[in-house]
């Protein structure tokens, strides 16, 4: 029996498992690895993180997802250590080895700090639950924080949020930040004015939103601005500390800093000894098979795939599905003996949302903004959410949170915050 082993279940690697499930003959055995127990929504953690959606609501048991299948696959709760390429194994943290016929490498990508590691324990970035219910806690304690204490100068610095990254999920967490701040807190504190709370939304480039239009970008930069964002943009982050941010000569206090800044492939495709972009993500070919290992496969945000017409294709959910649902069928027939097809991205365009009825949205050369983008925003993003449980009740959710301005899940889960 042959052996198809699949390590990661984010959008690539359960795209490739369902696909396989549907196509694969009775000969083939499927086997998922991931660290975690659940497949994440991660265009919606920001929404986890800003207290407007439970971890729950975003998130379903891989188990749960697969249940569906025509027949059973192999699930892991486990970590790979070592790709073993000349036996075909891999190797677990558990100390379990696999061998396989075919590997699908979907690790996906955590935040990169450019070197300076150390920034994280002060600035956490956004990219699993435990991340998105950290910032959750940050925020919240801040504003109770702020609320406790008879200092001005402390209380100016706890309700300043720093977010350092004006890509799609710096530009969703400060506007979700600057909303919250002055209309769903506006009145549920008696000493302190939530709506004074200062968000800063630091870019080293010459504009947010890069891989948008300009046009688009401004409009964004706009409404932020609408929310009480500062946009700051052309300014390098060059220290990070527990009191605040530096940016050359200046520095900015706050006791709240958040980062979206940077990606770094999983680190897994270092063992491989293949070639890496600066980013380490693997190189792959046209077939989606990491170039010189002819068994082994690599998709979503751990690989740089270039094509003809888009160049480097970017970390985008529709990518790594697109990604998942090919290489599924690319292994299939290379485990046959038949000539495997050249991958073909259908371009989805690009979304962000800045608040309530504000978001942009750039797709073939069509731009929307306003109410109408956050209307297809809201769809799409419904759409993809996997299990129709999760959609209804995020649904329901969004709807009160729109009409009431009300978010439900402002919990603060650490009990020893205000010693922390």
């Amino acid at each position: 029996m042959q052996h198809i082993v699949v390590v990661g279940a984010g959008f690539a690697g359960l795209a490739a498992v369902r696909t396989l499930i549907q196509d694969r003959p009775e000969s083939i055995k499927i086997s998922l690895i991931d660290q975690r127990n659940h497949h994440l929504f991660q265009p919606l953690l920001y929404q986890v993180a800003t207290a407007g959606l439970s971890p729950a609501e975003i998130a379903v048991p891989i188990r749960s997802v697969l249940r569906a299948g025509k027949r059973d696959v192999d699930v892991f709760m486990d970590k790979v250590t070592d790709v073993e390429v000349a036996k075909k194994r891999i190797k677990l943290a558990s100390g379990a080895t696999l061998d396989y016929d075919a590997l699908i490498l979907a690790c996906g990508a955590s935040h990169s700090y450019f070197g300076r590691d150390e920034w994280e324990q002060y600035a956490p970035g956004l990219k699993t639950v435990e991340q998105a219910t950290e910032i959750r806690r940050r925020i919240l304690r801040a504003f109770e924080r702020a609320e406790s204490t008879a200092d001005p100068t402390l209380r100016r610095e706890l309700m300043t949020f720093v977010i350092v990254g004006g890509g799609p999920t710096g530009v969703e967490l400060a506007g979700s930040i600057g909303e919250i701040s002055r209309q769903t807190l506006a009145k549920d504190f008696s000493r302190i004015e939530p709506s004074s709370a200062r968000v800063v939304l630091i870019e080293a480039g010459n504009r947010i939103l890069p891989s948008f239009s300009p046009e688009l970008s401004r409009h964004a930069m706009r409404d932020l601005e609408k929310l009480g964002v500062t946009v700051w943009t052309s300014m390098r982050v060059t220290n990070i500390t527990a009191e605040g941010v530096e940016l050359g000569g200046e520095f900015v206090k706050a006791k709240t800093v958040l980062w979206a800044a940077g990606v770094r492939a999983a680190a897994i495709g270092s063992n491989l000894g293949v070639p890496m972009d600066p980013q380490g993500r693997i190189e792959i070919d046209q077939f989606l098979r990491v170039k010189g290992i002819d068994d082994v496969f690599a998709v979503g945000d751990m690989a740089r795939f270039v094509d003809e017409k888009l160049g480097v294709l970017p970390g985008l959910a529709p990518v790594a599905m697109q990604q998942g649902r090919w290489v599924a069928r690319n292994v299939m027939l290379s485990l046959a003996k038949k000539p495997m097809q050249p991958f073909r991205y259908l371009d989805k365009g690009q979304m962000a949302t800045i608040g309530r009825k504000k978001a942009v949205s750039e797709f073939r050369g069509l731009k929307m903004s306003g109410v109408f983008a956050w209307y297809a925003w809201l769809v799409v993003h419904i759409y993809y959410l996997v299990g129709f449980r999760n959609r209804i009740f995020v649904m329901l959710q969004w709807f009160g949170s729109y009409v009431l301005f009300k978010r439900g899940a402002r919990l603060i889960t650490d009990a020893d915050w205000r010693n922390s």
